[in-house]
């Protein structure tokens, strides 16, 4: 049972050629080792989709006096288009071949905890390159160094706005232009303390101040503004940081600092129990969970080591509903689908197998509503109409399976002891394998984790 839990409560999925972890410790130590998924399924860099996005831009301002202007932005247009689909397609090969699954789920929470939405400008079609280079390398480190990656990136800064926060009293404040708020309140509420913590609008302005300077190029790269710096002390839940020369390592100060407060660890720990275990976790685990976060000063690979220690983590009651990226990546990981992904062509196969299914499912690819990410709770997933498209997508592909799998086989492989009567039956009784394979992808017990 427990190797079973482990691939499925803490990984991608069961697979019909990979073998699951053996339990907590397995999945510690491929976490441990290198990134094997990501060199082998890469996605473009930051810089490569800035470049393409500054062309993109200059193409689409000369376009109705050029004509070729207007042919080369076509051109680009799509290219990004095609990344779009394509980043998708990479994230689900990582899942579906990988030895590692507890690193994809890491992945994908944590960017969901720092959450960028796809969009215009420098956010156009580039969120997969911000989640590969600001959130993935530190799932299995220290969250000070992730919660620092994340918060400094171009696409966070981008997305709240804080390149056009200015100090006041500086240099260019003084010529105009005004503070900004939203990062230093979404990195207090959201990122680490947690809402209801103990600070106070003042602690959110005063970080607002020490935060400016912080800032993007034309081309899309980091910059740090000295002249946007507000200048003097700044005084965060009662420590005082920086002075009248502005120095951008009282940025990386207070948040190494945030990282390890009492409130972060206990907030973010709950979160991870929340996610991983159920949507309400045992008291003793977010304590363990805590306890060590606060013991190790923020030591990923330690905490998740507390929450799978925790008898809650191998119950084997299915507590937790798959996200819509996860239903989907479990699924297409179990009938062994990767060898026919991989190989598709052009982006309509994608638009139509992931895209356009995962917005129907209500978690569209790269975004989320709000900087908040992700709903947690099942409800928010089990909905008439998510529960259609799902059904539908299972039903899909399941025909699309040549040779068709024998579904009594596929119901051992999918979930084995996990497998209730009624799957198994139905399994069986399925008036053709197309019909068996999508009720067993469509069951409860597949839909949960």
């Amino acid at each position: 049972m427990i190797p079973t839990l482990a691939a499925i409560r803490f990984g991608t999925g069961l697979s019909p050629d990979l073998p699951p972890p053996d339990g907590a410790a397995d999945l510690l130590a491929r976490l441990d080792g290198p990134d094997e998924m990501a060199e082998r399924f890469p996605v473009p860099d930051w810089n490569t989709r800035m470049d393409l996005i500054r062309r993109h831009g200059r193409l689409r301002r000369a376009r109705r006096e050029d004509p070729a202007a207007a042919e080369e932005y076509k051109k680009i247009n799509r290219r990004l288009h095609t990344i779009y689909h394509r980043d998708l397609r990479q994230t689900m090969m990582r899942a579906i071949v990988t030895r590692d699954g507890l690193r994809e789920r890491l992945t994908w929470f944590w960017a969901g905890h720092f959450a960028v939405a796809d969009g215009g400008g420098y956010l156009r079609r580039s969120v997969a390159a911000y989640h590969d280079a600001a959130i993935r390398p530190h799932v299995a480190g220290r969250f000070g160094d992730l919660l620092f990656a994340a918060v400094t990136h171009p696409a966070m800064l981008t997305y709240l706005d804080q390149e056009k926060s200015i100090g006041p009293n500086s240099p260019r404040g003084r010529r105009g232009g005004g503070l900004n708020e939203n990062l230093a309140r979404e990195v207090l509420e959201l990122h680490t303390l947690g809402a209801g913590a103990p600070y106070s609008q003042t602690d959110v302005r005063e970080l607002a101040k020490l935060l400016t300077g912080l800032s993007v190029t034309r081309d899309g790269r980091f910059r740090w503004v000295r002249n946007m710096v507000e200048p003097g002390a700044e005084t965060v839940l009662g420590e005082t940081y920086g002075d009248e020369t502005p120095n951008r390592h009282d940025i990386a100060a207070v948040l190494s600092d945030l990282a390890v407060h009492p409130a972060t660890a206990r907030h973010l720990s709950a979160k991870i129990a929340r996610h991983f275990i159920a949507d309400d976790p045992p008291a003793d685990l977010i304590e363990a969970m805590t306890g060590t976060w606060l013991d190790t000063d923020g030591s990923l690979p330690a905490v998740y080591g507390a929450m799978l220690d925790h008898p809650a983590a191998w119950a084997p009651e299915l507590r937790k509903v798959r996200r819509p990226l996860d239903f989907m990546a479990a699924a297409l990981r179990v009938t062994d689908s990767g060898s026919e992904l991989e190989a598709a062509r052009g982006i309509r196969p994608l638009r139509e197998g992931l895209t356009d299914p995962l917005t129907l499912m209500g978690q569209p690819w790269l975004r989320p509503s709000g900087p908040d990410g992700w709903p947690e709770e099942g409800t928010a997933w089990i909905t008439p109409q998510g529960l259609a498209a799902r059904l539908g997508w299972a039903m899909d592909l399941g025909r699309r399976q040549k040779p068709a799998l024998d579904p009594r086989l596929l119901v051992e492989t999918a979930l084995g002891p996990l497998a209730g009567d009624r799957v198994r039956f139905a399994a069986g009784a399925a008036e053709d394998r197309a019909a068996g394979i999508g009720l067993i992808l469509a069951s409860p017990e597949f839909q949960r984790r």
